[in-house]
């Protein structure tokens, strides 16, 4: 098929300017191919720039380990490599226990994590006590792995994207892609700026990273996948005396916690509402989950809450991602659907995907992120917007 006169060509066209695509596009400029980003609103807009900000390799299933470790060394060269720390701070991460029966499992957890480099330690009884008087009584352990942190990503999105750019990435936000497809050659696509005619543009690698939306892409290759949104619950108090030493996270979920330098605790935990396109944060959610809270963190009892907010991203049945080359197309790769934990592996997914596209393959463990893990399941209702 002959391309149109005035088609735009690139090596890589990226569908989708949130971390992982932002990411992607800097590892990519930076070894030299010629790559446009394409986001239909602003860079980090969505879930990257929105979520908790938790840089944790703890708790994680054993698949995603590899991938997180090699993320977490990203996060140490932040400076060098987009010229921002990101408000990174490696504070440590203590994963409570609510009871008794909970500290097995995290004995367990740390266990398997050693066999990867990663050391957490898990405390009990009267030294947890000594160590963490500023926890309540909702907590009797818990596991604590000091190489995690947490970040701002309303900074660390926007960053990256500004960082691929200043590399020679054509970042070209407000600008949604309204069609894509094959012939047989190249990638063949379409995108609309807010202002200004329609692009045509053709590309040798398609990467798909556009987070809950990212159905669209995948579907058109015969790739949908079981996601639905989601729509986690966040919300900040006003500034307190400094009294969270980690961030926190509770073994079985329901509720998240850290303090920033500032005083601020940003906290969350359960789900917002939504409807696929824009998310809502829920009043009942934040009033029960901060209930949970106060009892792990006293001193929010008399805490003012001075926003709430949420974000939309994808989950998927296993709560893993989706990452690696198409089984339909070649030189399309998906990376999305990271059911809320994407922040720590944006940066090393980033990496990967580059890997795919300069080398066919990565030294990063990532055949469980398979897109045709699904096969045989049913495919659930997704959200039906624009690509990117």
């Amino acid at each position: 098929m002959s391309e149109l006169r005035g088609t735009l060509h690139y090596d890589v066209a990226i569908a989708g300017g949130g971390l992982v695509g932002a990411s992607a596009a800097r590892a990519l400029a930076e070894r030299g191919l010629k790559v446009a980003l394409f986001e239909r609103r602003y860079c980090g807009a969505q879930a990257s720039g929105v979520n908790y900000g938790g840089v944790r390799c703890q708790g994680r299933p054993e698949e995603q380990l590899p991938l997180a470790m090699r993320a977490r060394r990203v996060w140490d060269r932040l400076p060098a490599l987009i010229g921002i720390d990101g408000e990174f701070i490696p504070s440590g991460h203590l994963r409570l226990a609510r009871r008794e029966s909970d500290l097995e499992p995290l004995d367990a957890w740390a266990a398997m994590a050693a066999n990867y480099g990663l050391t957490s330690t898990v405390i009990r009884g009267a030294e947890f006590r000594r160590r963490f008087p500023w926890l309540g009584e909702g907590a009797v352990g818990g596991s604590l792995c000091m190489s995690d942190g947490h970040a701002n990503p309303r900074l660390v999105s926007p960053a990256f994207a500004r960082a691929a750019r200043a590399l020679g990435a054509d970042v070209r936000e407000r600008t949604p892609i309204t069609s894509v497809a094959h012939d047989g050659v190249r990638f063949q696509l379409t995108a609309q700026p807010e202002q200004g005619e329609t692009l045509h543009v053709s590309c040798d690698w398609l990467l798909n990273t556009a987070g809950a939306w990212a159905n669209h892409i995948a579907g058109t290759f015969g790739e949908r996948v079981p996601m639905h949104a989601i729509y986690p619950n966040m919300w900040v108090t006003e500034p307190l005396p400094k009294f969270v030493g980690h961030s926190l996270g509770v073994y079985g979920g329901g509720v998240y916690a850290r303090q920033v330098e500032r005083g601020n605790c940003v906290i969350g935990g359960g789900r917002g509402t939504g409807d696929g396109e824009y998310a809502q944060p829920s009043a009942d959610t934040t009033r029960a989950v901060m209930r949970e809270a106060c009892a792990l963190l006293p001193a929010l009892r008399n805490a003012l809450l001075i926003r709430t907010w949420s974000g939309v991203e994808g989950e998927t049945p296993d709560d893993n991602p989706v990452i690696g080359m198409s089984r339909t197309t070649a030189r399309l790769v998906h990376a999305f659907g990271f059911s809320g934990g994407g922040f720590l592996l944006a940066p090393g997914v980033g990496e990967v995907l580059a890997d795919l596209v300069t080398h066919g393959e990565t030294i990063t463990p990532i055949d469980a992120f398979a897109v045709d893990r699904f096969a045989h399941r049913p495919h659930s209702a997704c959200v039906t917007q624009q690509h990117s």
